[in-house]
């Protein structure tokens, strides 16, 4: 399950379907009911918050994979009224809406991580890990990743795909869109993710494997980023409109990409190297997301979660006429 599942939230009625959508797929993950409860509850009170406070939004469900343990992403986003105290709407007993204030309180102790990212007056970005055990799951050592996927509206499948592979000393990420829209462009992005995941080489090879193995299909843009943590760099190799983008607390670097279409025609594959932070982002996107986005008009933003990060950018940025993938990884500290 790579992509995205997203419930649209406008009134009441449909916290129950956010409710029934979740429960089901913690059933599917193999959630036993007293985690099933608490997946029920958190949507439940996340969806409220919705409506009562956000005057509507999106809540997108994800499968997070750590290690062995399986688990859920719940991202709630809002254009609403913004909180002006994030800690005190914390705590229970605090409401702005005539409620008993309980409903943060709730989620924060019923969930593995939540976190939250608010402007006044432009809306709120909420998440929550919650995972099929009650084992505590830390952050990854190297590099942590978050990932918005989703179809076109009025399609049941998206084109675009991603994929990563991390480990402690090296981490390779793609993303792929597949030429044009539903199952064909899926095809195409599909078997992009199925060449990278077969070839552990550099990203201009995988770029040159995927040229070959798409010829059958519709062909795809796509972008491939090996982080090499010791030596603090990064090699890039990208053909197409894939944008793809380096933040230090400083520095900011765009990501060269080559004109082309991967499996039908490229002029030349070249591989670029920019640096690496220790605490450093990378922002990878397909073009169902506009690239006039910037980082520095969201204060604080770059220390969330990648999630966070990607939620907030799709909320404000996304074409919605077109799919969409955003992919953010962080880097979680000096581990050369």
């Amino acid at each position: 399950m790579r992509e995205s599942v997203a419930i649209t939230i406008t009134e009441s009625s449909q916290t129950g379907e956010a409710r029934r959508v979740a429960i089901a797929l913690a059933t599917q993950l193999g959630f036993q009911e007293t985690q099933r409860g608490k997946v029920g509850i958190v949507v439940t009170e996340i969806a409220n918050n919705l409506i009562q406070h956000g005057q509507g939004g999106v809540l997108l469900l994800r499968l997070l994979e750590h290690d062995s343990a399986i688990g859920i992403e719940v991202l709630s986003l809002d254009k609403g009224r913004g909180m002006v105290d994030v800690d005190e709407c914390l705590q229970d007993g605090f409401s702005t809406g005539g409620t008993l204030g309980n409903g943060l309180g709730a989620i924060s102790r019923l969930s593995g991580l939540l976190e939250i990212y608010s402007i006044r007056n432009q809306g709120t970005a909420l998440l929550v890990h919650l995972w099929s055990d009650s084992t505590p799951h830390p952050p990854q050592k190297t590099l942590e990743i978050g990932t918005i996927c989703l179809p076109k509206r009025g399609e049941d499948i998206s084109g675009d795909a991603w994929a990563y592979q991390v480990d402690r000393c090296r981490s390779l990420l793609l993303v792929a869109d597949g030429l044009g829209h539903g199952p064909a462009a899926a095809t195409a992005s599909s078997k992009a993710v199925r060449i990278f995941q077969e070839h552990d080489r550099s990203p201009a090879a995988i770029v040159e494997a995927a040229h070959a193995a798409l010829r059958s299909t519709r062909g795809a843009a796509l972008a491939i980023a090996e982080i090499d943590f010791e030596q603090q760099s990064v090699r890039f190799a990208g053909i197409g409109n894939i944008a793809a983008s380096i933040f230090s607390f400083t520095e900011r670097h765009h990501l060269i990409s080559n004109n082309g279409t991967v499996g039908h025609e490229i002029r030349k594959i070249q591989e670029f190297s920019y640096p690496w932070y220790a605490n450093g982002l990378l922002i990878m996107h397909s073009d169902g997301l506009d690239t006039k986005w910037q980082l520095d008009r969201y204060p604080g933003l770059n220390q969330k979660h990648p999630s966070l990060i990607a939620g907030v950018l799709y909320r404000d940025f996304n074409r919605d006429r077109d799919d969409v993938t955003v992919l953010v990884a962080k880097g979680m500290g000096n581990n050369s």
